[in-house]
């Protein structure tokens, strides 16, 4: 139902210029860029479209998740149809594209890899970054870590992620005042979309990219699964096992429900 409305706001953002393909997966439209690919367009256009005072793109993941809520949660589904670009953060969307036979999604961009991998290159390139959400310790530490273990990287700024609805106009303030090349929002699903989508006209920014749990998987809170587990796409029962008490009860109901979506949407 919502899939021509995000279909629209891709093609009019031009997201799918260069090499980018969108593959439909449970009626969620996500672009075949690499993970390489993915991080060399942004460190390219963020700090262009920020130089040039474009609006900020929008830059989201799908997982089975975000398929989920896409399906049942009109907010999230509109917010969803804003984005410039949606990747594939989970391994289901990737092997999803491949049983499908349409255009193949190149490989699984985790935020979590699109981050760390995007460090040295936004170190050399002068690309700033600016941190938001997670506790305050959390994200202290994300930043500290960070910047101690990538020589060269400087921050555009960082804020936790836990404020008062009256206060989101001076988090909008400080955002501003620091002029980031991107934007990292990692204040959980469907928080996050809605910040973004309700304040891009007022964020100055290159790109504005969700990250969800992100900061904590840098500070080592969250742990990751072993690569294995990744490549097979089992990391959300990694995931589950390490956190039962809050991530258990999503996947054991998301998770059934994004294969029926990517079941029933199979022919676009």
């Amino acid at each position: 139902m919502h899939g021509s409305t995000i279909e629209l706001s891709l093609r009019e953002s031009g997201a799918g210029d260069g090499h980018a393909e969108t593959a439909w997966v449970g009626g969620v439209p996500v672009s075949t860029l690499s993970l390489r690919a993915l991080i060399e367009k942004m460190l390219r256009d963020a700090p262009l479209g920020l130089a040039a005072g474009e609006r900020p793109a929008l830059v989201f993941d799908c997982n089975g998740h975000g398929l989920s809520l896409n399906a049942t949660d009109k907010a999230f589904a509109a917010d969803l149809a804003e984005a410039d670009l949606i990747h594939a953060d989970g391994q289901v969307i990737v092997k999803a594209s491949e049983w499908l036979g349409g255009p193949k999604i190149a490989d699984r961009s985790s935020t979590t890899d699109m981050f760390i991998d995007s460090l040295p290159g936004a170190a050399a390139a002068g690309v700033r970054y600016y941190l938001l959400g997670g506790t305050e310790q959390v994200n202290a530490d994300c930043a500290a870590r960070i910047t101690g273990s990538t020589p060269g990287l400087a921050l555009a700024g960082r804020r936790n992620g836990f404020w008062k609805p009256d206060e989101e106009a001076a988090v909008i303030d400080a955002i501003n005042a620091a002029a980031p090349d991107v934007l990292w929002v990692g204040t959980g699903k469907p928080r996050e979309q809605a910040f973004c989508v309700r304040n891009r006209d007022r964020i100055k920014a290159g790109w504005i990219v969700t990250c969800g749990g992100l900061f904590n998987y840098i500070t080592g809170d969250y742990p990751r699964a072993p690569q294995w587990m990744q490549n097979a796409g089992l990391e959300w029962l990694h995931r589950m096992a390490t956190n039962p008490r809050h991530l258990a009860w999503r996947y054991l109901t998301t998770n059934p429900h994004a294969l029926y979506l990517i079941w029933k949407h199979r022919n676009g």
